[in-house]
């Protein structure tokens, strides 16, 4: 099987269902002449042209009302905004209109959009630009959330988000652009709500997704060097969450540890929490642990973020305590 970057696999997505239907098309800054900001539209302008590829100003808030307009009326657009943290001068638009249209309708619009674009820290950015929104969109009735952590679950998941008639948030990280993975040659899509088990295990069980699912892995693999056998759980979206394998997993390992790169009030860990001990509390044999971002902003020094994010050494640590092993 071929080997691509998850940038590609985005790219792919895209190009295969424009193709597949004149009526999708893609909006945001820089999506056009500069071929993206993180060059995931590379090549599409030239392929499908500037009615279809479209650049517009540094206004979120117009382009993004623009496209719930156009999704409204039969179109099926794709926004991409250049950050997350950016789509905040939208929310308004993506929470007021797209995702309450077709219940205030009654059933009688939809909205088939999705909203693209990287989440969370990405390196030196600061408190403005390092924020993981993935909980709050979550929150809101009538969107689905995607957050996929690889190249072959992002093309997937992204034609699955594109062919779906409500609001879709799918978010991804400047930082896994250009990670590789297996991805095949012909067509194939992931269902919206599905988790994956990206690793097999009996003593515990570490559920993540996105970027950060990468470091729980490390941490799973460390942890095998020292005889604990790690079941490894990639919830891939958010809204709606697979609960039952979630649940499954912790009644065979009887003990479970949630990573995500959110802040720890109302989060998706917060949620996982008390599903597990409402449907499986008989299961447990040690209290849950979350790993979340630090109650804080985000600094710019390396070594707060560092302090800050979710690292293999404290998911080491949390399943070390799960365990009841003081080493």
């Amino acid at each position: 099987m071929r080997i691509i970057e998850f940038r590609e696999a985005l790219r792919e997505a895209l190009s295969e269902e424009m193709r597949r239907d004149d009526k999708i098309f893609l909006i945001g800054e820089e999506v056009a002449e500069y071929n993206g900001a993180y060059k995931v539209s590379k090549g599409m302008l030239a392929e499908f042209g500037a009615k279809r590829v479209i650049d517009t100003p540094i206004a979120e808030l117009g382009f993004t009302g623009i496209a719930v307009g156009a999704a409204s009326n039969g179109l099926r657009p794709i926004v991409e905004f250049m950050t997350f943290n950016f789509s905040l001068v939208a929310i308004d638009q993506i929470i007021n209109s797209a995702a309450k249209m077709h219940s205030m309708s009654g059933g009688q619009y939809s909205v088939p959009i999705v909203f693209r674009g990287p989440t969370a820290s990405a390196g030196m950015l600061s408190s403005q630009h390092s924020q993981a929104f993935e909980n709050w969109f979550a929150n809101c009735p009538g969107l689905k959330v995607i957050v996929p952590s690889n190249p072959y679950d992002a093309k997937g998941l992204l034609k699955s988000a594109i062919r779906d008639n409500d609001p879709v948030i799918f978010m991804e990280s400047e930082q896994m652009y250009g990670d590789k993975g297996e991805v095949p040659e012909e067509e194939y899509l992931i269902p919206i709500g599905l988790a994956d088990i990206k690793k097999h295990g009996s003593d515990v069980t570490i559920v993540s997704f996105g970027k950060i699912l990468k470091v729980a892995m490390t941490a799973a693999i460390e942890l095998e060097k020292e005889g604990v056998s790690v079941e490894l759980v990639d919830l891939r979206t958010v809204r709606p969450i697979d609960y039952d394998t979630v649940v499954n997993s912790v009644k065979k390992t009887n003990r479970l540890v949630i990573v995500e790169e959110a802040w720890p009030l109302a989060s998706i860990s917060t949620e996982i929490t008390y599903k597990v001990q409402k449907d499986a509390f008989d299961f447990l044999d040690a209290p849950i642990i979350r790993i979340t971002t630090a109650d804080t902003p985000l600094p710019y020094a390396n070594s707060l973020i560092e302090a800050s994010l979710p690292s293999v050494a404290k998911i080491i640590k949390a399943v070390k305590e799960v365990m009841y092993v003081s080493k």
